[in-house]
């Protein structure tokens, strides 16, 4: 692994980090380019799915804490190539609003499939393929 693809992961892994802990947008932002966007493919929480930029994105990590208690990233395998990850994840979180039939204080539990692309140490874009079980 090259020294870049060494440092893309390590940024990954702290922006995953990051969201766990529920960081605020400035500190999410240092994370993106100012071109970012996020693309989530159809899941059960996004039946059309969505692209997102940067703004966007940020918007609804500030609304994280009105869903969620806390939550939890296991990353089961990443990999870097180039200025590409590809990450692996399984994702658990408290509730703490009701979401379709689970009460606030109940667990979610999902996995993930992302695949993110670096320039300068900064994500530029970010696609989600996320499967949660039912709800």
């Amino acid at each position: 692994m090259t020294p870049t693809e060494s440092d893309n992961l390590a940024t990954v892994r702290a922006y995953l980090a990051a969201l766990e802990t529920g960081a605020d947008a400035e500190t999410l932002a240092r994370f993106f380019r100012a071109d970012a966007v996020q693309i989530e493919h159809p899941n059960r929480l996004k039946p059309a799915g969505g692209r997102s930029d940067l703004a966007t994105l940020l918007k609804r990590a500030a609304q994280m804490p009105t869903l969620v208690r806390e939550q939890h990233y296991r990353i089961h395998s990443a990999l870097a190539q180039g200025s590409r990850v590809a990450v692996e994840a399984e994702w658990n979180a408290v509730l703490a609003a009701p979401i379709g039939a689970l009460a606030a204080g109940a667990r979610m539990h999902a996995f993930f499939a992302m695949f993110l692309e670096l320039d300068g140490g900064r994500i530029v874009s970010q696609v989600n393929y996320d499967c949660f079980e039912p709800f």
